[in-house]
């Protein structure tokens, strides 16, 4: 019983050692928890990410958000996996796919799952409220309440009129 109980504090502890070393801008740090062979499937990214993309994809993220904190709400280990939930808090500091710095503070739902192996994390899941940080970011306007008021009257009201 006391080893697996040692076998999720220490997965917990790697997996959110991780996301301190990130977010504490150490990135080698961060990148040596993960193994070799490691791949990730992001939301929103058809294809399988290997350690190399992975990096890339990181480092365009981490040169545009500065002063990230993940803060989660929600932990679950089990031997293999640790899940994690809540948000990423940054600045907006660097060039974001063609859009010039914003220095607008943003938050980010997150969830992510991390698969270990050997002590390393092998494989990552992740999903980041993507349209959230584009809306935040002011590159996607939502309509508010009155335009979608007036968008159901007109469409019901061509559904009932007479023909």
């Amino acid at each position: 019983m006391a080893e697996h109980e040692n076998l999720l504090r220490a997965n917990t502890s790697l997996v959110l050692g991780f996301y301190r070393a990130f977010d504490e801008r150490k990135i080698d740090q961060a990148i040596a928890l993960l193994s070799a062979n490691f791949t990730a499937h992001l939301a929103g990214i058809p294809e399988t990410l290997g350690l190399p993309e992975f990096q890339a994809f990181g480092l365009s993220f981490y040169t545009a958000f500065t002063q990230g904190e993940h803060t989660f709400t929600e932990i679950v280990t089990t031997e293999d996996r640790v899940i994690t939930s809540g948000t990423f808090c940054t600045l907006h500091s660097g060039p974001f796919q063609g859009l010039p710095a914003t220095h607008q503070r943003v938050s980010i739902e997150v969830m992510h799952i991390d698969r270990l192996e050997n002590g390393k994390i092998a494989e990552h899941w992740g999903q980041g409220h993507a349209l959230g940080l584009l809306q935040q970011l002011g590159l996607i306007i939502v309509p508010g309440p009155k335009f979608v008021s007036q968008v159901i009257k007109h469409k019901t009201s061509n559904i009932f009129s007479p023909k």
